[in-house]
């Protein structure tokens, strides 16, 4: 159905709430509005979801999708970036949670038009302010030039940005990602992308080996079929081509020293996605 909204923009929403009801603080990311963007349909799609999923599988994949989101804001908050480019936004409720942030940057919120369409009648149904540092950007991804669609919605490509573009090369081709990347790269000198890619099947604990199996048949099911993991050199490879300096690829043992130390939990990341951060030289 073109008008429905991507399911797996509600699912990593969804994963991103839970992750806050479920798990004991501190959490790696606090998003307080996860579930009230899905609305209630979101405990219809824990109770369909969450009894395919073995509970450790479940806990390590909603604190990697946390993760994933942290890394860029961390990223961001400690560059000097004015400008902030979420492509593939899907419910992200970064400009409703960091009113830090907001204050000296332009979001821009760049998703498809159905998505988009039905996260903002959602911010209007409950009454979310919009600011004026929020822009919209609503753009097929296949059939537009991200480069152009930004352009005219006001990004300025002489000063440095930070793109966020987690949970979406997963499942798309090599040569959509390679695209994507040299867009970027388009951009003024000193900005950055923090993007996360599906890892290589080898690379994979018996959890990250689990969720792929389990995931895969539900991704296709609902029209997002997940694409072909990348070895670290190959991903690596690809970013210098494409114009741009690898400057942070953490292992999971990374993160989980950055963000999960000391927990009695023992919670981690899942192994299934990694995270890269790469700079326009």
């Amino acid at each position: 159905m073109e008008s429905a909204p991507s399911r797996t923009a509600m699912f990593a929403a969804v994963s991103r709430g839970l992750f806050r009801l479920e798990t004991a603080s501190p959490w790696v990311l606090d998003d307080v509005l996860a579930l009230v963007l899905v609305g209630p349909v979101w405990q219809q799609l824990r109770d369909q979801f969450d009894p395919l999923f073995p509970g450790p599988v479940r806990r390590e994949a909603r604190a990697a999708i946390c993760t994933r989101s942290r890394y860029a804001e961390d990223r961001l908050a400690a560059g000097a970036f004015g400008q902030y480019v979420i492509l593939g936004a899907g419910l992200d409720s970064f400009a409703w949670r960091r009113p830090d942030l907001l204050g000296s940057l332009t979001v821009f919120e760049v998703d498809h038009p159905a998505t988009q369409a039905w996260k903002l009648e959602r911010v209007r149904e409950l009454g979310l302010p919009l600011s004026d540092s929020q822009v919209f950007v609503p753009v097929d991804f296949e059939a537009e030039p991200v480069q152009d669609v930004l352009g005219m919605a006001g990004f300025d490509w002489a000063q440095p940005a930070m793109f966020c573009w987690t949970g979406v090369a997963p499942y798309l081709t090599a040569q959509a990602i390679e695209s994507t990347l040299r867009t970027i790269a388009a951009a003024a000198p000193g900005s950055e992308v923090v993007f996360s890619y599906r890892a290589e099947d080898c690379a994979l604990d018996d959890d990250g080996t689990e969720y792929a199996r389990i995931y895969a048949p539900i991704a296709a099911s609902v029209g997002e079929p997940l694409q072909p993991g990348w070895p670290v050199s190959e991903i690596e490879r690809l970013i210098s081509q494409c114009g741009l300096k690898v400057v942070d690829h953490p292992a999971r043992a990374d993160l989980q020293q950055r963000y999960f130390a000391g927990r009695a939990d023992g919670l981690r990341p899942y192994t299934f996605e990694t995270l890269v951060a790469a700079r326009v030289t």
